[in-house]
């Protein structure tokens, strides 16, 4: 008898795992996502700065999607960059929470010309022509406030586009205000990381995308070099439309898309025609 039971507890926290991991499937414009590789942070190279208009127009003219990240702005408007802290893309101090749309044009990336874009000029060079992969990236406890501003800027966009996030709260937020919005939840092996401040508890649940069955994301984006690692990519992936993040190589992006994942590359021009067939 105790076998038994121990046969039935350990099936019923599989079976429960696999429900957890789980998310919704069948949006309508997700295959057009799907049919893109996505230039990371836009094509840029040397000269030409991440998050620029300049990578943003060179991956336009190439082809590619795009993926970009957002931060909230003090006045409540959308800057286009990476990092919360502005020293390592402009050299200033400060962070870009703490900002206001009219300083964007005082801050210059990377030694260049170009300086932090406004994201409603990002929409407007896109003009619908490409797919965005939109990631939002909150600061402390602002994830409602800039999801919100996203939606709204997002509903005059005239192409096909899609919002992801770290923040399991953001997807959340999207499950409950604008469930008709593509939502992807980025997730990567923290455990893997020796600079993660995360609890363990946390690691787990983040890294095997335990609250899927909350946010239920359309697709997972996942660390490339991570996709095997964990056992809620191996499931996710039978289910779930699944974006890997960062290819560095065509090498990596040919087993990237030939194994099924969207790519979102960098660092090379892979052939703009090659399409995830999955």
């Amino acid at each position: 008898m105790p076998v038994i039971i121990t046969v039935v507890i350990l099936a019923l926290l599989v079976f429960g795992y696999c429900l957890a991991v789980r998310g919704r499937t069948g949006h309508p414009k997700l295959d057009t996502i799907k049919g893109y590789s996505y230039a990371h942070r836009g094509l840029f190279s040397e000269g030409v700065p991440e998050n620029s208009m300049a990578a943003f127009l060179a991956a336009k003219k190439a082809g590619y999607g795009v993926e970009l990240d957002v931060h909230l702005l003090a006045d409540g408007n959308l800057a286009v960059i990476h990092d919360s802290v502005l020293e390592r893309t402009t050299g200033r101090e400060g962070r870009i929470e703490d900002l206001k749309c009219e300083d964007l044009k005082e801050c210059f990336l990377e030694g260049t010309d170009e300086t932090i874009p406004d994201f409603r000029e990002v929409l407007e060079l896109f003009d619908g022509q490409v797919p965005i992969i939109l990631e939002l990236k909150p600061y402390k406890d602002n994830y409602a406030q800039l999801t919100e501003a996203a939606c709204k800027l997002m509903d005059g966009y005239k192409g096909v586009y899609c919002l992801e996030s770290f923040d399991p709260r953001c997807l959340l937020w999207l499950k409950k205000h604008r469930p008709d919005i593509i939502r992807g939840q980025l997730s990567e092996n923290y455990f893997a990381s020796k600079t993660s401040p995360l609890p363990w508890i946390l690691k787990l649940l983040l890294s095997e995308n335990l609250g899927n069955f909350l946010t239920r994301p359309d697709f997972l984006a996942f660390r490339y070099a991570d996709r095997f690692s964990t056992l809620s990519t191996l499931i996710a992936r039978k289910h779930l439309a699944c974006v890997s993040w960062t290819v560095k190589s065509q090498e990596e992006f040919d087993r990237a898309v030939a194994e099924g994942w969207t790519p979102i590359f960098e660092g090379f021009r892979p052939n703009p025609e090659r399409r995830n067939s999955n």
